[in-house]
């Protein structure tokens, strides 16, 4: 057969055609009208943007006395050549966190005399090869997002300017590096919601039996003490039991001796104790109440003395007879009758100068102070909380070794009091009108105060010790709040607040870090 043969002139022309297209696939970029190019450099000036037509091989980039305030993401992911960047004399204001993505050929980058305030956390990740880093000139404001760059230029070892502060006032002058507050400052907290129960409620208790956390639940409207648990796997509070009453507005748990006692107060039908019964997994009823002592409880506080196991039943009832319960070994039983005919409404275990007292609030006189008789085994008056009438509540937390109380008044100002040699002074007022809760609690060595109202958004407050009062911290929206419980599992601390009128929700105390 004959071979196939082109002719040499063909075979040339098709190979030039092919080097044509070629050439046009390959197109040179023009060098922006503001820029005067090099082979190797680009010189921009006077600029109102960055151009994005230079030459993607170029080693060299200058963009000096530009009027743009701003660098985005990638800007010059398109020039991975680069190794000098001047970026100088702009009115730069914000650079992107990607802005020099791509630039691992990098050894010199200049941002001088810009406006800089701040500069995005890990800015400077991708540039492997830096050497020399000129900041110089800028506005940069020392504040906790500047701690990352403060920790940054200790650990480089690129040559970086110094980095001098405008801001705040008390850095003004200084280099970032002489900053050492930023540990502290910089760390803060906040209260996030965790879930939401939709349920009403208006007490939560809670406990630990073998390393699990539970919380009890009192829900009137439903005529239920829920049980919930602390699902470790889910990271969340799920149904554990359920026990059923008529109108429950208190559950509270005691532990003795490996058993699980759970006191359930009622408005109707007299208030019982039940029992954990391990081989159902379930509370079963235990023992009665007498509804002729407790006939409107409104608060259960339990307390050790010596050793042994009691609790007290505060009555608001216009013949309430508030009642100190005692373990017996085989159940509880009544023990001392307190305060009759005040109608209390809540009682506190307080040891005060280390030895028990109880402190009993009542909506007809002001709080009434009782010290353990350690010759007759019982509660005796010792003293009042004069001046503070209508009191609804009264809780105890120390702080440094100081006693203090919060009194939680629905009418005028709720109160927080400290122990000073024989009695509570005054040290703090808080603005309660529509008060039912006033909660202390402590969180990672932050000391709270939950404020809850009808009539407005409620307040959780943190303790300031320079000032050595509470100041406000963050509003949260509750209705008809009457209860806030703090519970800590797995490192995680949440409260529950309660609700008469709507959801049952759970906020998590978080760490935040405001340099990120």
């Amino acid at each position: 057969m004959m071979a196939l043969r082109i002719k040499e002139p063909l075979l040339i022309f098709i190979l030039l055609g092919c080097i044509q297209d070629t050439v046009q696939l390959k197109k040179p970029v023009r060098c922006p009208s503001t820029c005067s190019c090099t082979k190797e450099s680009v010189i921009c000036v006077g600029s109102s943007w960055i151009p994005k037509t230079i030459p993607s091989d170029i080693s060299s980039l200058s963009l000096v006395n530009g009027t743009f305030s701003e660098i985005k993401d990638r800007m010059f992911s398109h020039l991975p050549s680069l190794q000098l960047l001047f970026i100088e004399g702009n009115k730069i204001e914000t650079i992107s966190r990607h802005a020099f993505r791509g630039l691992r050929d990098l050894t010199h980058l200049s941002l001088a005399n810009n406006q800089i305030k701040t500069l995005p956390r890990d800015i400077f990740s991708d540039l492997d090869s830096l050497i020399e880093l000129d900041l110089r000139g800028n506005r940069f404001e020392c504040d906790c997002k500047a701690k990352w760059l403060f920790s940054w230029l200790k650990m480089t070892n690129s040559t970086v300017s110094d980095v001098h502060c405008t801001g705040p006032s008390e850095y003004q002058g200084k280099k970032l590096n002489e900053i050492t507050s930023f540990d502290t400052d910089c760390i803060t907290t906040d209260f996030v919601v965790h879930q939401i129960l939709p349920y009403e409620s208006v007490s939560v208790d809670t406990f630990q039996y073998k390393n699990d956390v539970f919380v009890a639940i009192a829900q009137p409207s439903m005529e239920n003490c829920m049980v919930l648990e602390w699902d470790h796997i889910e990271m969340n509070f799920r149904s554990y039991d359920n026990i059923t009453g008529q109108s429950i507005v208190g559950c509270k748990a005691i532990l003795i001796d490996d058993q699980i006692f759970m006191v359930v107060a009622q408005l109707f039908g007299g208030s019982h104790i039940y029992k954990y019964d391990e081989s159902w997994a379930k509370f079963t009823k235990f023992q009665d109440i007498e509804v002729s002592r407790i006939s409107k409880p409104n608060d259960i506080e339990l307390f050790q003395i010596e050793g042994e196991n009691f609790f007290v039943i505060a009555d608001s009832s216009k013949a309430g007879l508030t009642t100190v319960y005692k373990w017996n070994g085989k159940g509880f039983y009544s023990y001392q009758s307190l305060h009759e005919w005040f109608r209390d409404t809540d009682a506190e275990f307080i040891e005060i100068d280390e030895k028990p007292h109880l402190v009993l609030s009542s909506r007809s006189q002001v709080p009434l102070i009782l010290q353990w008789n350690k010759s007759s085994k019982k509660f005796t008056p010792l003293s009042d909380i004069p001046n503070m009438e209508d009191v609804l509540a009264v809780k105890s937390y120390k702080m440094k070794d100081e006693l203090y109380i919060s009194l939680t008044r629905f009418i005028g100002d709720s109160k927080i009091m400290k122990w000073s040699s024989k009695q509570f002074i005054e040290i703090q007022a808080l603005p309660s009108r529509g008060a039912m809760a006033l909660q202390p609690f402590i969180f990672k060595d932050r000391y709270y105060l939950a404020l809850g109202s009808d009539y407005t958004f409620s307040q959780i407050y943190q303790w300031d010790p320079e000032k050595k009062l509470f100041e406000k911290f963050k509003e949260i929206y509750i209705q008809a709040p009457r209860s806030f419980t703090a519970v800590s599992t797995d490192r995680r601390d949440f409260i529950f607040a309660s609700s008469f009128k709507g959801n049952t929700q759970i906020f998590e105390h978080v760490i935040v870090d405001l340099s990120l």
